[in-house]
């Protein structure tokens, strides 16, 4: 399988009205090795309130850390 991530894992903060929210890459996901859900790995704690998963871009590095165990 694949070490690259089926998910890349964001902290957003929001900043206000009329101001563009912080989004800082804190994490990435790769699938179970059950196929039924995903493994996340994350690199820090978020600062915001909410996190959002999504697909990397084609251009994106590898992440740094290796995948789980389970997802290799």
């Amino acid at each position: 399988m694949s070490k690259k991530p089926a998910l890349i894992a964001y902290s957003i903060r929001e900043r206000g009205k009329g101001q563009k929210d912080i989004w800082t890459r804190i994490g990435a996901a790769w699938p179970h090795s059950s196929g039924t859900g995903f493994n996340i790995q994350l690199e820090a704690l978020p600062m915001g309130d909410r996190i959002v998963l999504t697909e990397p871009k084609a251009d994106e590095p590898e992440a740094p850390a290796e995948a789980p165990a389970e997802a290799q």
